[in-house]
């Protein structure tokens, strides 16, 4: 039998034994009285070797408080302080009213009655009564005992009571140990999926983030050249072309981007993923280029293109997208945008201009409250530790200004995305 089998098999019987603890305690009350009146037939002088059995008979009144303390046994749990009280009673009866019998068997039932309040109390209350209870009944066997003060009876009296109390202790510090052991696994459980949930959460805003980037970029492009090829499909089909072009090379970016920003969520055992470099200042001009192929004329000011943290890379990409995107789907037809990108200390400033005649850019809320683009470029910056502001240019026109570290922020931990190369923060 395996030990694994061996452990199913007992698991029944514990669970029955802790369902049914009144049982359980009525089979220890037999089985206290049984070693007690075992106990009554032994002599422990009856002969010059040693202690006899059966050389003696038991009182009936020890035999009658022999049955009263073992049936008091039977509600140690429910009242452990009385029942030790009670069996004390009885031992302290034995002792006076049957001087001829040991006081040996009877207090047997005190002593598990020291063990189960030592068991199910704290130590300096253990302490108290363990103490109180060994005094009481060593001294009333020293007084009613026929013998010496030192008889042997007397002091295993004192030493069974204290190994009583001792036990009882043992067991409670050991129940308290395995009860915090499984607290602190309960409670590490609990906090395992709750960062588990935490992460999931942070993952999928970290997507719906990328893919709102994405879409919105390229189909207000799209959007922008197939209104152009239309208003000039019949009278200037060159012009009509070049425009369609245009919307195939957006339509073009859009699923390749889509298609990496998906592959991040490939397993391990899936087809392998794109692995294009994530999108970052580095190919800023390119990104400028398809705004004033769609019509939106945009300066550039960059003071500074040494390598930057790909988390900050990428966040200083998206946001210049996400702000040119909204300049042209709000700022108006004969709108101009100015982008910059400096250095400032140990922080990297991305401002992005327009003069148009739009009251916001992609915000329906004047203050700049609401809007799925200012939110996430809000939650790109948040997460790195910078700042964003973003709102109504005096004069007309908007502004965005993001504030970026050079670095990531050290609480948030960088990992390496599997479908991009790039560094993603979760």
């Amino acid at each position: 039998m395996t030990p694994r089998s061996l452990g199913t098999g007992l698991s029944r019987p514990r669970s029955w034994l802790r369902t049914h603890p009144l049982a359980v305690d009525a089979a220890l009350a037999v089985t206290v009285l049984v070693c007690m009146v075992l106990g009554s037939f032994t002599d422990p002088h009856g002969g010059l070797h040693g202690p006899t059995f059966g050389t003696r008979t038991p009182d009936v009144l020890s035999v009658v408080l022999m049955v009263l303390a073992a049936l008091a046994l039977a509600l140690r749990r429910r009242k452990p302080l009385a029942v030790l009280g009670v069996t004390c009673a009885f031992t302290v009866m034995a002792m006076a009213l049957t001087p001829d019998d040991p006081p040996a068997p009877v207090s047997m039932s005190a002593v598990v009655a020291l063990y189960t309040v030592a068991s199910r109390t704290d130590r300096p209350t253990t302490w108290r009564i363990g103490l109180s209870t060994m005094v009481a009944l060593t001294a009333a066997s020293m007084l009613f005992s026929d013998g010496p003060w030192y008889a042997q009876e007397n002091l295993g009296l004192l030493a069974w009571t204290g190994v009583g109390a001792s036990v009882g202790d043992a067991v409670r510090s050991r129940r308290a140990f395995v009860d915090a052991i499984r607290e602190r696994a309960e409670r590490a459980e609990r906090t395992r999926e709750e960062e588990a949930r935490r992460r999931v959460a942070e993952e999928r805003l970290r997507i719906a983030r990328d893919l709102h980037d994405v879409v919105a970029h390229h189909i207000a492009l799209v959007n922008v050249q197939a209104g152009v090829a239309a208003h000039v499909m019949d009278k200037r089909p060159d012009q009509a072309k070049e425009a369609l072009a245009h919307v195939r090379e957006a339509s073009r970016s859009a699923l390749n981007e889509l298609r990496a920003t998906v592959g991040l969520l490939r397993q391990s055992g899936d087809p392998t993923a794109p692995t294009e470099p994530a999108p970052g200042l580095a190919v800023l001009d390119g990104l400028l280029d398809t705004f004033r192929n769609a019509g939106l004329p945009v300066a550039v000011a960059r003071t500074d293109e040494a390598p930057l943290p790909p988390s900050v890379d990428l966040a200083a990409y998206r946001i210049i997208q996400e702000a040119l995107t909204n300049v042209r789907k709000h700022a108006g037809p004969v709108a101009r945008a100015e982008v910059s990108v400096v250095r400032v200390g140990t922080s990297i400033e991305v401002t992005v201009l327009d003069d148009g005649t739009g009251t916001t850019t992609g915000d329906p809320h004047p203050d700049g409250s609401g809007g799925h683009g200012l939110i996430g470029m809000r939650e790109r910056v948040s997460a790195l530790g910078g700042s964003l502001t973003a709102g109504p240019r005096y004069g007309g026109g908007f502004r965005v200004h993001a504030i970026l570290p050079d670095k990531a922020r050290p609480a948030v931990k960088a990992v390496t995305g599997t479908a991009q190369g790039e560094d993603r923060t979760v």
